[in-house]
């Protein structure tokens, strides 16, 4: 594992209890922060405390992400714990059904849009503010390939992943001279338990459009938000870094 310097950073890792969030956390322990963990399933967020807390600090947040107040109450409550938030990964996420646009149940498609891509400005508009005053601040977006090609039969999250790239880049713009990085990577099907959310044809579909032939690993997601989280990454804001296995076409 290449070494990545995020020592005295403290990281808010969303939907970090599982996947890519845990893989995430993991990897930003290793390379030196203190992470709180922020999940809406408290047993989930429970246990991957105890387990990650070999790797250092990790606090853990019982979180709804749709809900403004309580992200407010929780950034209160981790700056309490850790003292300070440095670092910002926006990871929690839904794939919600697969269905074509026309047939997409309208509940289901305001949840999937409520949690994939306004949770990511609740937490975002609740954060800020801290970075902001601290004069320093990463913030990394975890968006999907989908967001930038658009998936058939899941426009629910393509839509969503598509707003979490353009809000990424608006608010890379608006922090651009506050010392604040925000990013985002975007990658094809990375095998979670997310997956378990999609029919097995949308599966192949998704698989079938990467070159390399294989699902990424959450490992290689957690690398790619270690450097945009760290100072390292320094003149790179607004940015979508895609995570593909060639399936990106621009």
């Amino acid at each position: 594992m290449n070494q990545i310097n995020l020592s005295n950073r403290n990281a808010i890792v969303t939907g970090g209890a599982r996947g890519i969030g845990y893989a995430i956390a993991q990897r930003l322990l290793q390379s030196g922060a203190r992470v709180s963990i922020w999940d809406m399933d408290a047993q989930a967020a429970t246990e991957a405390q105890k387990a990650l807390s070999k790797f250092g600090t990790v606090d853990a947040q019982t979180v709804e992400l749709t809900a403004a107040a309580a992200v407010v109450a929780a950034t209160e409550s981790t700056i309490a714990a850790l003292g300070y938030i440095d670092i910002l990964c926006n990871n929690a996420g839904i794939a919600g059904g697969n269905y074509p646009t026309w047939e997409y149940p309208v509940e289901e498609f305001r949840r999937v849009i409520d949690v994939d891509l306004n949770a990511v400005f609740i937490c975002c508009r609740a954060v800020v503010p801290h970075l902001r005053e601290r004069g320093y601040g990463r913030i990394i977006n975890t968006a999907s390939i989908a967001g930038k090609e658009g998936n058939p039969n899941a426009s629910g999250y393509s839509a969503a992943k598509a707003g979490v790239i353009a809000l990424t880049k608006c608010l890379g713009k608006e922090l651009a001279q506050d010392g604040i990085c925000v990013n985002c990577i975007t990658p094809a099907v990375i095998q979670t338990k997310i997956l378990e959310q999609c029919t097995p044809e949308h599966i192949d579909y998704m698989l079938s459009k990467i070159p390399m032939g294989r699902f990424g690993e959450v490992d290689e997601a957690a690398a790619m938000v270690a450097w945009l989280a760290s100072e390292d990454c320094s003149f790179t804001t607004g940015g979508v870094f895609d995570l593909s296995g060639g399936r990106a076409t621009y």
